[in-house]
């Protein structure tokens, strides 16, 4: 395996320690996936720099042309605080004309908007909740007529289950308008609705370029939830240990799917990689109705890779370990082909 000189570019508020290693896990929990992603690199023999950045682009550009990288490992989720800037700083390694691990920019653009990524599915014919979209200032937060309650309310550009909650699930004209109003004013941004379908959740990670490798499809389930709670991934459930414990949450290999249901998951996925015109590596959540029938939930481009989470652990349950996964992230980084590659 060739030595390679990595640049692994993360948030600098997440640049761990000197003495990181040494400290305990409850110390260390918050920057655990930089941690082990520097640590992993270098167990593979790879130079691995690390780079934090804040609110400046010029350290990018000195450290490309300073230390010449074969890849940059790209691990950062925003920039200025601003979810929807990835994508430019994604820009501007491609007009640095740096190879990176990860989606390209135009797959974070379509698939960070949840409203613009289901209207593509739409067109794609993939199967996904019907939706409508109430932008910032609008005064009418009516559902359209081929819309029914229960629906479920989220912002279109955040991540990490931001502002979603028991509350996003509404049964009413009052309640929708009372979470619009909500969510407007906390998340500022716009809000899309979307059919609520109760039943099964599934993620499908996935990895590569043209062609893509599928791990075994995954699944969130929900062993003590409480009576009245809907089995939903809210942000307490996503960044709240006690809270996890308390409600029993599991992730795990899909439970009793017939062969050629997960063939369709995978299948579904695969479609919707390809429709947002996805690169690297990404999660493509997806639900099942109580009739058996899977639709397109969104999708998650440059997914969380501390061991242990969903991404890692299906990559696991298929043979692929740790090391082994950074490192085919690693080569499908540098595989791809971007316009200025393009002879």
């Amino acid at each position: 395996m060739k030595k390679l000189r990595v640049l692994v570019l993360m948030h600098d508020v997440l640049v761990p320690p000197p003495d990181a290693e040494q400290l305990p896990a409850k110390e260390t929990w918050h920057y655990q996936m930089e941690l082990e992603v520097v640590r992993t690199l270098r167990e593979l023999g790879h130079e691995a720099r690390v780079l934090g950045v804040g609110d400046d682009l010029r350290p990018i550009r000195d450290a490309v042309a300073e230390w010449q990288p074969h890849v940059g490992f790209n691990i950062l989720t925003d920039f200025h605080d601003v979810v929807t800037y990835e994508a430019h700083v994604v820009s501007f390694l491609e007009l640095l004309k740096q190879p990176y691990t990860g989606c390209n920019p135009r797959g974070i653009v379509l698939a960070g908007d949840k409203a613009l990524s289901k209207q593509i599915l739409a067109w794609h014919r993939i199967p996904c909740p019907q939706f409508a979209v109430f932008p910032r200032g609008c005064r009418r937060a009516k559902l359209p007529a081929r819309m029914r309650f229960p629906v479920i309310v989220k912002g279109t550009m955040n991540h990490g289950s931001a502002g979603i909650a028991q509350a996003s699930v509404v049964h009413g004209d009052a309640e929708l308008a009372e979470r619009i109003g909500f969510l407007h004013r906390t998340l500022q941004s716009d809000v899309i609705v979307e059919q609520f379908l109760e039943g099964r959740e599934f993620t499908v990670s996935l990895l590569g370029n043209e062609r893509l490798e599928a791990f075994p499809v995954w699944e969130l389930w929900f062993d003590k939830l409480p009576e009245g709670h809907e089995a939903i991934a809210t942000s307490r459930v996503k960044w709240d240990e006690r809270w996890q414990q308390r409600v029993g949450l599991r992730t795990g290999r899909a439970r009793d799917l017939p062969p050629e249901v997960e063939a369709l998951i995978v299948r579904i996925a695969k479609r919707t990689y390809r429709a947002l015109h996805l690169s690297g590596y990404a999660r493509i959540d997806l639900r099942m109705d109580g009739e058996g029938r899977v639709y397109v939930i969104e999708a998650n481009v440059n997914n969380d890779l501390t061991p242990g989470e969903d991404f890692p652990e299906s990559a696991k349950f298929a043979g692929v370990d740790y090391p082994q996964l950074l490192q085919r992230v690693l080569q499908v980084g540098m595989g791809y082909k971007p316009a200025w590659m393009v002879e």
